[in-house]
């Protein structure tokens, strides 16, 4: 789970480096990862059936097509603003989902997650605020739609338990190459795009890789405190390789949603295992 949110936090370094236009980011990376997850799921399927390993269905089409629109918003995000407001926005999800899995399943969340939801949100308001003058605002706001996006899908995989979750997430990728293959120009980009596009595709799909291998062992709250790590990995890389360093706003509100995305993933943590100390 660590080396995924590690291998996770280089997309937005790549995105920036990449000279291309997201359409046209969004069709490599498509391909390249929707081709490395089927190879994956080839490998992983044992003595399913393909038509079983493969098999969507309208649910598993209907997850998909929610990753790919909130993927391409996370691509456009991190063109138009800092990489460090991508991250810390985007660690809200898990707070975003309890709030739609309520609206939509009436799923009631638990005390601390709604006082986490509440710090998170409040921590996101003065994230975008700080864009409002930077000329990052379209940026911070395609950040809280990705985030949307992706705490729907996380909602979605809940709702529809028997669908497979890696091949939804290639079937999304896709759906992308596709897609961008029409708006994109694919065949316009320099030698250089070429091998960053590559790079692109494959940290995509190994970082879903090492995600569902992942969760497979620990609980799911360690899952989310070791989620975290994207964070600081995400500001470092682009402080290092981009010389972008997160303005006061991202930091300020950033200190607060890890605190608070530390904090419940702990209290979580405690619970489960002394539920199984049980």
């Amino acid at each position: 789970m660590a080396l995924s949110a590690v291998v996770f936090s280089v997309s937005g370094v790549l995105t920036k480096m990449i000279e291309a236009d997201g359409w046209t980011i969004a069709c490599w990376r498509g391909l390249i990862g929707g081709l490395a997850v089927i190879a994956y799921v080839e490998f992983r399927r044992g003595d399913t059936t393909r038509s079983q390993a493969f098999g969507l269905g309208w649910r598993g089409w209907i997850l998909a097509s929610v990753g790919s629109v909130a993927s391409i918003a996370f691509i456009y995000a991190f063109k138009l603003t800092y990489v460090a407001n991508v991250a810390v926005i985007y660690a809200t999800a898990p707070f975003f989902a309890a709030g739609l899995a309520w609206f939509a399943m009436r799923e009631i969340a638990k005390g601390r997650t709604m006082v986490a939801g509440a710090l998170s949100l409040f921590s996101v308001l003065i994230i975008v605020s700080g864009g409002l003058g930077a000329g990052k605002l379209m940026g911070d706001l395609l950040a809280v739609a990705m985030t949307l996006g992706n705490a729907s899908y996380i909602v979605l995989i809940r709702k529809f338990a028997n669908v497979p979750v890696v091949w939804a997430g290639g079937a999304s990728a896709l759906q992308l190459f596709l897609v961008g293959s029409l708006i994109g120009a694919p065949l316009d980009v320099s030698a250089q795009d070429v091998a960053l596009l590559i790079l692109f595709g494959i940290t995509f799909a190994g970082a879903v890789i090492l995600w569902t291998e992942g969760t497979r062992f620990i609980p799911s709250a360690q899952s989310a405190l070791l989620g975290t790590v994207e964070i600081p990995c995400a500001t470092l890389l682009a402080w290092i390789i981009l010389n972008e360093f997160p303005p006061i706003a991202a930091v300020f509100g950033g200190a607060i949603i890890v605190s608070a995305v530390v904090w419940h993933a702990t209290m979580d943590y405690r619970q489960e295992k002394h539920g199984d100390l049980q």
